[in-house]
């Protein structure tokens, strides 16, 4: 399964795809993304993000299997990427997640940034995991910052990749042969 950009031929099926979502996964995910505005405000480029999908099948309009974003941050902050990642729960222990986080992370330093963070809940686990073993660590945990649908309060994880820190820990991982360069 190939990841390609988001393109306006992508939409309905983002749409279906993040409308299947459980609920839970809803709650901790910051954006309309079951609003046809927001979703085709991003196909058409808006914003400051790079946006990815994974489709099953040739046709742009199959069903999307996963989705991730690069969002650059502005003003001070415009050498930092804010990752954003979901994997159907269907394909979720299946290297997807690994696959479009790798992706992001190749995309970013691609494209000049030189630090990547991402928010994940405390009790997700294989998210920690998939992540850390990328090359991202801890940077903040925020108690009680998430109420979730049912009003229960949640830790946020807050981690980050440091480029120019990690370049040995990308090679161990195998991002120098996906960037076409010896980091070593």
């Amino acid at each position: 399964m190939d990841v390609v950009e988001l393109g306006e031929a992508h939409c309905d099926a983002l749409l279906r795809f993040f409308r299947s979502l459980p609920e839970e996964d809803l709650t901790f995910i910051e954006e309309q993304v079951t609003d046809p505005d927001v979703v085709r405000s991003w196909a058409s480029g808006g914003g400051s993000a790079r946006r990815f999908v994974t489709v099953d099948g040739d046709d742009p309009g199959g069903d999307v299997a996963g989705y991730v974003a690069i969002r650059r941050l502005t003003g001070w902050s415009s050498h930092v990427g804010e990752v954003r990642l979901v994997v159907s729960p269907a394909r979720r222990g299946s290297g997807l997640g690994r696959a479009l986080a790798r992706h992001a992370l190749v995309t970013a330093v691609g494209d000049g940034l030189t630090k990547l963070v991402v928010e994940v809940v405390a009790e997700q686990g294989s998210a920690l995991a998939l992540f850390t073993g990328l090359g991202f660590t801890g940077e903040a945990l925020l108690r009680d910052h998430v109420r979730d649908r049912e009003g229960q309060l949640r830790d946020l994880m807050v981690l980050a990749h440091h480029v120019d820190e990690t370049w040995s820990g990308m090679a161990t991982v195998g991002l120098d042969e996906a960037l076409g360069q010896d980091l070593s």
